[in-house]
């Protein structure tokens, strides 16, 4: 069987066809030819005019059936050596079966059965007994019920093949889905955790430069810090990409202070203020305060040219709202860059909500409200 699968249907068919040529001919040469003088051509030519077909029975299926059948209904009352050439329309019907026309298969049978009958009635002569007859039928019964469980076999498999498809185009979409999930999850983390820092080193630097007659001391110290901390900050999201981050603990708003003093170090002021107990938050929801935070301050220090700043960290038993202002130059509909989208994508990825833009007395605010309930 394994064999047979591996070869090409062609070569199956034509197989199939030579050894039920041979057989008919074998059976009608033993069984009646010996007795009466060898087989005649009429007979050779029927019997291998009908196997013939059988060669196109996949590509024809009810036509070769109706030769296959026809063939049978000349060969019988006209040959003087009868062999087993049904065999042939035996197969032809299956094959009609196996390709999903069962109906066609069954009307088929019960035509041969007619012809059986018709001629057992015309030709005054009985050739098959009632068990002959029976067993006729039920040959071709067993051939249209084998065709079927074929036909249903392939159905069966050819689902079970495009399920399988299915399956694993989901899984690759989803395996394309994460991994684009966490490139976007990095990109964030570097340009706010890098960001933040580079920004307050330029500008410490720009103050630097511009100042040449007072003490740079405190620019470069404030450099200092601000370049150690950017190290740091790589440091840690490295070590998350490797999955051994030695830094610990991811920053969260307990070390918003810290972001206040880096700010207020480049000549900004800041005024921080805590509304609410203090408690407390699930790591991505703190993580995700300190980065909202820390861009909308490098924001102010990059683009506003602000003056002051005021942040304003609120808890309550269901979520925490961060909300910065500045005193700077605002524009209505300020175009949307990776820092405000990624803080955007940050709220909306906790289920909270985010908002940005012209804040009422002036300036520019940033707010957003982060579920902790619903991330713990």
């Amino acid at each position: 069987m394994t064999v047979l699968r591996r070869l090409p249907a062609a070569a199956v068919d034509l197989a199939l066809a030579v050894l039920i040529a041979a057989v008919v001919l074998l059976s009608a040469l033993l069984n009646f030819a010996v007795d009466r003088g060898g087989l005649r051509l009429f007979d050779v030519l029927m019997v291998l005019g009908t196997c013939a077909v059988l060669v196109l029975r996949r590509r024809f299926p009810i036509p070769v059936a109706l030769a296959t059948l026809v063939g049978c209904v000349v060969y019988y009352p006209l040959s003087t050596a009868d062999g087993p050439l049904l065999l042939a329309f035996a197969v032809a019907l299956c094959t009609v079966a196996a390709e999903g026309r069962t109906a066609v298969a069954v009307l088929l049978a019960v035509v041969a059965m007619l012809f059986v009958g018709y001629g057992e009635v015309g030709s005054g002569q009985r050739h098959l007994d009632d068990t002959s007859l029976y067993l006729f039928a039920g040959w071709l019964v067993a051939a249209v019920a084998i065709g079927g469980l074929v036909h249903n076999r392939r159905a069966y498999l050819n689902e079970a093949e495009q399920r399988m498809r299915a399956v694993e185009r989901e899984k690759e979409e989803e395996a394309r889905s994460r991994a684009g999930e966490e490139r976007l999850r990095i990109a964030r983390e570097l340009h706010d955790a890098l960001g933040h820092h580079l920004s307050l080193i330029n500008v410490q630097a720009g103050a630097a430069l511009h100042r040449s007659d007072t003490d740079p001391a405190p620019a470069l110290t404030s450099i200092k810090q601000a370049s150690k901390e950017a190290l740091r900050e790589l440091r840690a999201t490295l070590g998350v990409l490797r999955q051994v981050d030695k830094a610990g603990v991811p920053p969260g708003l307990a070390r918003v202070d810290d972001l206040i003093a880096q700010a207020r170090a480049t000549g900004l002021a800041v005024r921080v203020e805590i509304d609410g107990e203090v408690r407390p938050l699930p790591p991505e929801v703190d993580l995700a305060g300190y980065r909202i935070v820390q861009e909308a301050l490098t924001n102010v220090t990059r683009h506003a040219d602000a003056r002051t700043a005021f942040v304003r960290i609120g808890y309550s038993g269901q979520d925490v709202r961060v909300q910065i202002d500045d005193d700077g130059s605002a524009v209505p509909d300020v175009e949307r860059g990776n820092g405000i989208r990624g803080m955007e994508e940050r709220a909306r990825a906790l289920g909270g909500e985010f908002t940005a833009g012209s804040a009422p007395d002036g300036g520019f605010r940033v707010r957003a409200v982060l579920p902790w309930r619903a991330a713990r």
